[in-house]
Parts: C-alpha cells; structure tokens; sequence
C-alpha cells in the first residue's frame, strides 16, 4: 500500500513513449483498421449500426490480402475497431440511394441499407501519422478497450446455441429465447479476465524470468485464478476448475493478441482432439501446474505480456485508482523514498531502479545520502537499511570515505564493516560482539517486515537454523540486545526453528526481552 493506502502494484520497466508507439501501430487489429479506414476512401455505404454488407465485406477482406470465413472474420474485427477507435465516422443520411458517387477503387460502394449511412475516414486517422506518440497510443487504448470487451463476451453463435433459439431449420427463433437459461454473467467475466491480467502483470513485475521475456504456462495462470496458493498436489476438483478456467483463457487470449496487449501459444489442438473424448471443447489441465516437463506443459498454452501490453494495463490500474509505479519514477526523489520504496521492487526492478538513482548523484554523495536515510529505530528502519545495503552493493570504491565514516555509528557499523571487506579494503576494524548481535536482530526485522505477515519462508528459516548453529548460547545473549525489535524477532525464531528446545529458548528469551523493555 502506498501512503495514501491506495492500493499498488510492484513497478515495471516500460520503453520509450516512441517504441511504444511503434508496436501499437504495428499490431496487426489496429494496423488493419488504419488501412480499411484509408480503404473508405470518400466513403462506403454501412447499415444502421455501421456494419457492411456482404459484397462490401467481402471487398474489405481482399483489400487486406485476407480470404476464406477466417478472413471475413479478421476484416469484420478491423472495421469494427476502426469504428471504436475513431478511425472511421458514420455519417448518417437519408439513405435515397446509397449512392456515395465515390469511385469502387476508394472503396466504395453502393449496396447500404435505408436507415444506415455512409462510412469515412475519421479525425483520429490523421492521428497516426501526424501525431505525437502519446496521441498514438491514445487510439490504441481505445481498441483495446475495445478488444478487452469482446474477450470478455461469449461468441453470438454460443450465446444463441445456448439460448435454444436455433429452429430446426438452423434459423433464429426469437420466440424461442430463453434469457433466464443464459449461465453469463458480463461483470463476472469481465472481473475474470482482469484479475487474469493482473496476475499476469504482477508476474512479469516479479518474476525474473518472466521479466526478461519468458512465457507464462496457460494452466499455471488459471491455478493462480482458481486454486489455493499452498496447494502443492491439486485436488480433482481444483484440476476441473483449473480446466474451466483454461478453456475461458485460452479463448481470450486468441482474441487479444491481435491488439498487442500479449504474444499467445494457443494449447495445442490434438490436445483439444484428444479431450473431445470428453467434454466437448475442454481440455484437461496438467496433473503438476508446474510441472518438470516444460515442452509438454507448453502444449497447454503460453503467454506473456508484451511491453505494450504492460503500458496498456498499466493505464487502466492507474485509471482505476491503483499506484502503479515505473522503474525511474524514484530517480529525482531523496534517498529516504527510494529506500522506503525498495522493498516492494521485484529484484530486476530494484536494481535498475537504484542505478537509475545513482547515475543522478556524484558516488560519494549518494552514498552520505544513503547512510543518512538508513538510520533510525521506527518501525521501517531495518527494512531501510537491508535496502541500503542492496543500494550500496552497486556502489564503487569512490564511497569508501562515507562508510568509514559510520563505523562507529550503532546502526550502520555493521554494514559498513560488511561493505569495506567484500571490497577489500584493508584496515576494517572487527566488530563488537554487541554490534554482530544487534545487526543479526536488525537483518531479522528487515526480514520478517518483508514478508509482511506472510507464511515464514523457508529463507528465514534456514538463517535462523544457522544464526543458532553458529553462536553457541545465542539465546543467552540476544535477548539483551537494545533493539526495539528484539522481542518480535526472538518469538518468530521460536516459531520456526525446528529443534524443540531451541525453540523453547526462543521463547523464553522473547519472554526476558519484552520485560527488560
């Protein structure tokens, strides 16, 4: 949460407005809306609700090289996309003749229907060539706002053959619609296919490997949405929801990469063939989520968000009143927001970010500023500092002369002692065992905040089970130690140290450290 208790999302790393705006217009949904909306030419004949005819269908469809039912479709898509974003206008008329007295060649055409209009290039076409970036992808987003609204809505054809209303002669039937047997609910599949989205955006912040550009398994995405986070062997029932919620991605997914927003493997379709045995369109998720086979888990389906597509969803979380941070938003802030802000940056991240920081600062400065920023006994301060270490660990030699200068410094001493000696320098003088104690309650701290209430990590366990291992009469020892953490850190060690008497010592150091407080 961020101070204004907004909610927030970890920040990510975006291109230049430029780039961006360059795989916007090279998405093939808005790339061929731009070129029907040039097809119109002085205009093209539309019915009431801007739709072409069939001959004018069919002639959009050539113009974009593209031929067969698929091709009608993706022409069909382009031209509705072109409407939603502006790139074409209706202008309405009386309809006498349809006649546009346009040559065929522009595109036009004179088969409309009574009550249409007449389609033409729109204002937002100059737009894309003569505007600046941001107005690029200002009509972008409006397809995909476009496109995220068709993802979401089930195909006419399904929602008809779900209504009953097909007569036996394959015609719609309106009197035999039965809306009360629809099983859709708009917001619900809507509220799906964002929360998939930001799952996968939140991944792609986090995840070293997904950050760097690797695609996230189809059935890993849908148990992130569906199953519980500390089930290690799904149940039947968890495998079925994981299933469902496969076929409503995948689906989705094949409808959103044309508008950039992500690159998709669709799951493979002998795996479909194969589970046709079954329930018809379904395909059974893997037995493992992750799973050791990852060339089989592939055949379930890949994705990943493109840097367009992080924009894109970006937008709309802050849009719908999330903090949503980018990599260098800290750079001209003071060193006490970028360590306070640290904690919540996925490795990649953070580290960009600190270099991003300090490529602002003369070395030695910024590491004065640093040590300044880390020191303090409130409540942030051990996680302040364990970011100030990682701050530091880019640091080079020339901010020698600002870690000698805390040595004596109870709350940075120690870190700095730890900073000289990895580097080298020589005449580091040994610590205090009070000062060892005190920064060994402080890295506990720092760590037991980071996990934010969480289920203690295995990585806090194997410290504490070495802290204990390595000093003998640890316990006898700690709990004296003047830090204001010393209680918390001393019962979360006897919660997870796996020796029962250990554990026992724990507790009771807790025990005489909060009552010496």
């Amino acid at each position: 949460m961020t101070g204004d208790d907004r909610p927030t999302v970890p920040p990510v790393r975006l291109p230049a407005e430029a780039e961006l705006a360059r795989d916007a217009l090279a998405s093939p949904l808005l790339s061929r809306a731009a070129r029907l909306a040039r097809w119109a030419g002085e205009g093209v004949r539309v019915g009431a609700g801007g739709e072409l005819s069939d001959e004018s269908l069919e002639r959009a469809a050539a113009h974009l090289g593209l031929d067969g039912e698929d091709g009608l479709a993706h022409a069909e898509r382009a031209w509705d996309t072109a409407l939603d974003t502006g790139l074409l206008e209706i202008r309405e008329d009386d309809g006498a003749d349809g006649d546009s007295g346009a040559d065929e060649n522009d595109g036009a055409d004179g088969d409309g229907e009574a009550g249409g209009g007449t389609a033409v290039p729109g204002e937002e076409l100059s737009l894309l060539t003569g505007g600046a970036p941001g107005d690029v992808l200002d009509v972008w987003r409006d397809g995909l706002e476009a496109a995220l609204a068709d993802a979401a809505a089930p195909a006419l054809e399904d929602l008809l053959g779900e209504l009953g209303a097909e007569g036996e002669d394959g015609r719609i039937d309106p009197d035999s619609l039965d809306l009360d047997a629809l099983d859709w609910d708009p917001e619900e599949e809507a509220d799906f296919l964002d929360g998939a989205l930001g799952n996968l955006y939140v991944l792609t912040a986090t995840d070293p490997a997904v950050t760097d550009g690797a695609m996230v398994p189809l059935p890993v995405l849908a148990a992130s949405m569906v199953a519980p986070e500390d089930m290690e062997h799904p149940t039947d029932s968890v495998l079925e929801d994981v299933s469902t919620a496969m076929v409503r991605l995948d689906e989705q997914f094949r409808m959103l990469e044309p508008i950039g927003i992500v690159d998709y493997r669709p799951v493979d379709e002998a795996l479909i063939e194969e589970a046709d045995g079954g329930e018809p369109g379904g395909h059974d998720a893997p037995d493992d989520f992750g799973g050791p086979d990852e060339e089989d888990l592939a055949r379930y389906g890949m994705v990943r968000l493109t840097p367009l597509g992080l924009y894109g969803l970006r937008q709309r979380l802050l849009e719908a009143g999330v903090h949503a941070p980018v990599v260098g938003d800290l750079a001209r802030e003071s060193a006490r927001e970028l360590l306070a802000a640290l904690p919540g940056h996925g490795e990649e991240a953070a580290r960009h970010e600190i270099e991003l920081w300090l490529a602002r600062r003369a070395p030695l400065e910024a590491a004065r500023e640093l040590l300044a920023a880390a020191r303090g006994d409130d409540r942030d301060a051990p996680r302040r500092r364990l970011a100030c270490q990682q701050a530091l660990s880019i640091t080079g030699a020339e901010a020698e002369p600002a870690l000698r200068e805390v040595l004596d410094d109870g709350h940075l001493g120690g870190l700095a002692r730890v900073w000289l000696s990895e580097r080298g320098f020589a005449d580091v003088p040994a610590p205090s065992e009070e000062m060892v104690f005190w920064l060994t309650v402080d890295t506990l701290a720092a760590q037991l905040a980071t996990e934010e209430g969480g289920d203690d990590s295995e990585e806090l366990r194997e410290l504490v089970r070495g802290l204990v291992d390595q000093h003998s009469g640890f316990f006898d020892k700690a709990w004296r130690v003047d830090h204001p953490a010393t209680g918390e850190v001393l019962e979360a060690m006897s919660r997870v140290h796996p020796d029962r008497k250990a554990a026992k010592d724990a507790r009771k150091a807790a025990y005489r450290a909060r009552s010496r407080g």
